[in-house]
């Protein structure tokens, strides 16, 4: 299923997270990984922490009780993405500009999680 980057969340969040860093090939038989692993960046700040830290990430808290990521790779190239957490959305924000603004997911992990 195709899913606007800004709407990741859930599994389907952290298993784009995984396939960026790969961790996994990012074929649906790898959707067991983020539920037997328990590999779950955008929850877990010991998993997403250095991913903020190594991609030089800025998280700051928004309006609306939102937090927005930026990372910008060179003076003419940022990614930006808001969340409902500091790691959601700097999760989106490193997914974004590895991927893209739309990538495809499992349609396993986007039953009930896209918002």
């Amino acid at each position: 299923m195709k899913v606007k980057t800004s709407e990741l969340q859930g599994a389907a969040l952290d298993w784009a997270v995984a396939k960026c860093i790969h961790l996994i090939n990012g074929d649906d038989l790898d959707i067991g990984f983020i539920k037997e692993y328990a590999y779950t960046p955008s929850t877990n700040w010991a998993q997403g922490g250095p991913i903020i830290e190594r991609e030089r990430i800025s998280v700051e808290p928004c309006f609306d009780l939102k937090w927005v990521a930026i990372r910008t790779e060179s003076p003419n190239s940022a990614f930006e993405e808001e969340g409902s957490t500091s790691l959601v959305a700097a999760m989106r924000c490193y997914v974004a500009s590895k991927m893209g603004d739309e990538i495809e997911v499992p349609d396993e992990l986007m039953e009930g999680e896209v918002k």
